[in-house]
């Protein structure tokens, strides 16, 4: 397992300052940082990817539909351009340099119309990661569907649900990725959830139930990489937390963070944290 960081730590846009702190990430275990991605033309491509050769990183990405991405909405000419909004994440993930793309990718954060998702939004999922597949294979990217709170979506919650959309997918670049931030919510029992999926679990975002410094919440870390080491996982523990800087307006932290704790409080002090349970042999 490799520990990284993401982006979201300090902003939901990168700019250079963001750039110009990556080489100094390894030095503190971290082997990746994932880059979040709303609308894919607004990233430079070139200039990232330098910049994480340059630091010796791995990249990852987060992708988030914007307002008008829906690839299960009732209209088909919507979710024919969603479908060519995904299709672009994925080139743009490639031109990154990154060989993963994972997060909500099944609706827009906040589509709530009220009612249970029906067979005809689970039909139209299916056919829209399908018509992925060769997109996946041409530009060597893989793609994790993560499940996420209620609040957030009707449409998938659990690690249960997205492994039965994964499945009706069938195909071998499409696994799940479970966040514990919303898996604390949802499930009944995290570890249990990791074991659940098995090898159809292929990136875990690693966040605290406040979305804080890794260890001082709640989730039981310990018992989820117990599960994961039990399941041979081999992808990224991936930092998710808000950390609080007056100088990042563009950042979650700036609403939700906790004042006392900045982005490379959750960053440093949560690869620690993680390293400290990976290298436990008492399991």
């Amino acid at each position: 397992m490799k520990i990284g960081v993401s982006a979201f730590a300090w902003t939901t846009r990168i700019e250079q300052s963001h750039l110009d702190m990556l080489a100094g990430l390894g030095e503190h275990g971290i082997d990746g940082f994932e880059i979040p991605m709303f609308d894919p033309a607004e990233i430079d491509a070139s200039a990232t990817r330098r910049a994480f050769e340059a630091g010796g990183l791995e990249s990852t990405v987060c992708a988030i539909l914007p307002a008008g991405v829906n690839p299960i909405s009732p209209d088909a000419s919507l979710r024919k351009s969603s479908l060519a909004h995904l299709v672009r994440c994925i080139q743009t993930t490639a031109a990154l340099g990154a060989q993963r793309i994972g997060g909500p990718l099944f609706a827009p954060i906040g589509y709530l119309p009220g009612r249970r998702r029906n067979r005809d939004e689970i039909n139209w999922a299916v056919e829209c990661f399908q018509a992925l597949g060769n997109i996946l294979d041409a530009n060597k990217v893989n793609l994790a569907i993560e499940p996420v709170n209620r609040s957030e979506t009707f449409f998938l919650n659990t690690a249960s649900e997205a492994g039965s959309l994964c499945d009706a997918i069938a195909h071998p670049r499409i696994g799940v990725l479970i966040d514990t931030f919303h898996a604390n919510i949802e499930e009944k029992n995290i570890a249990a959830a990791v074991r659940s999926l098995g090898t159809r679990l292929t990136h875990l975002h690693a966040s605290e139930n406040d979305r804080g410094l890794l260890g001082s919440g709640h989730v039981d870390f310990p018992g989820i990489v117990a599960a994961l080491k039990e399941v041979s996982y081999d992808g990224y523990l991936m930092i998710e937390g808000f950390g609080y800087s007056p100088k990042e307006a563009s950042s979650f932290g700036a609403l939700w963070g906790d004042l006392a704790v900045s982005p490379e409080d959750i960053a440093f002090q949560g690869a620690a944290y993680l390293r400290g349970l990976l290298s436990d042999t008492s399991e």
